[in-house]
C-alpha cells in the first residue's frame, strides 16, 4: 500500500439512508491504485457491523477492521484509566455499548459509573439528561464521543452528539474529554489501525479539517454534505484559502488523491 485515504461517513459516502452518487467508484478507483481506504466516522451510534452493512448496500465493500468510529475512540481513551469491569453509564447507542463491551466494561444506564459516555441517542430524553448529569456531577469520568452539533441527511441536518453533549455539560457543570474527530484519541487510532501516511476525506471543515492536522496529512473537503460555498443555517462555509483538495464529492477528488499518495 501506497497510503491511506481515510474517509468520513456521513456527508462523504452517504447522507442519511441515500448514498452519495459516485462515492462507490471513487473508493473502487483508489483501491485500483494500491490505496487502502478507511472509514472514520463521528457518529458514534451504530456497531461496526451495521456500518459494515450499510457500506455494503452503499456498494462498497468493507474489512471491519478498517471501520472506525468515536465510540471505538471512547472505549479506548477509558482503558487509560479503568480497569476491566467498570461501570461505564451510556448515553448513547448500540455501538458504544459494543465498544465499551468489547473493552471489558460494564455499560449501565444509571449510576453509579465510574465514567460516563455520551454520543449521539436517538432516546434523549429529560429523565436521560438527569441520570447522565447527575453522574457527572458525582465525579464520573465525563468522555463525549464527539462535538458535531449536526449531522447531514438526505435533505437536511439533524441535532448531533455536540447538541447532548451541551446539555450534559450544563446540567453536569463539567466539560468533557472528547474522543472523536478531530481530538488526539481519534488520530492516535487511525495511525495505529490504518497508517501513517494518508489523506483525510471530510465534508466538515472544523471537525474534518482539524483532524487532518492532527493527523499530519492533507485535507480533501467535498461538498457533499455540510460544507458549502454559501453556506446556510447549520452548515460550514468553505475555508479561506481553500484545502489541498476541494471538489462537489469524492468522486470527483478520488483520481487527484490516488495521483498525489502514489507519487
Amino acid at each position: 500500500m501506497s497510503g491511506v485515504v481515510c474517509c468520513d461517513l456521513d456527508g462523504v459516502i452517504w447522507r442519511g439512508d441515500e448514498p452519495v452518487p459516485g462515492a462507490a467508484a471513487a473508493v473502487e478507483r483508489m483501491r485500483a491504485a494500491g490505496l487502502l481506504v478507511g472509514f472514520m466516522s463521528n457518529n458514534s451510534s451504530h456497531p461496526v457491523g451495521d456500518v459494515v452493512a450499510k457500506l455494503g448496500r452503499c456498494g462498497i465493500d468493507a474489512d471491519p477492521a478498517h471501520v472506525l468510529t468515536s465510540a471505538l475512540a471512547a472505549a479506548d481513551l477509558l482503558t487509560t484509566s479503568l480497569e476491566p469491569g467498570a461501570r461505564v453509564l451510556v448515553c448513547g447507542g448500540p455501538g458504544v455499548v459494543e465498544a465499551l463491551t468489547a473493552n471489558g466494561f460494564e455499560p449501565v444506564t444509571d449510576g453509579p459509573a465510574e465514567a460516563v459516555v455520551v454520543g449521539l441517542n436517538r432516546a434523549f430524553d429529560y429523565d436521560v439528561l438527569e441520570r447522565t448529569a447527575r453522574a457527572v456531577r458525582d465525579g464520573a469520568r465525563f468522555v463525549a464521543t464527539n462535538l458535531d452539533a449536526t449531522y447531514p441527511v438526505s435533505g437536511g441536518l439533524l441535532p448531533g452528539a455536540g447538541s447532548l453533549v451541551a446539555a450534559v455539560r450544563t446540567a453536569g457543570g463539567r466539560d468533557p474529554e472528547v474522543a472523536g474527530k478531530p481530538f488526539a484519541p481519534s488520530a492516535e487510532m487511525v495511525h495505529q489501525r490504518l497508517g501513517r501516511r494518508g489523506v483525510m476525506v471530510g465534508d466538515r471543515p472544523t471537525t474534518d479539517g482539524d483532524f487532518a492536522d492532527r493527523l499530519g496529512w492533507p485535507f480533501a473537503l467535498v461538498l457533499s454534505g455540510v460544507a458549502s460555498h454559501t453556506p446556510g443555517p447549520g452548515e460550514e462555509p468553505v475555508p479561506d484559502p481553500p484545502p489541498p483538495f476541494l471538489g462537489a464529492d469524492l468522486d470527483a477528488l478520488a483520481d487527484r488523491i490516488a495521483d498525489h499518495l502514489g507519487a
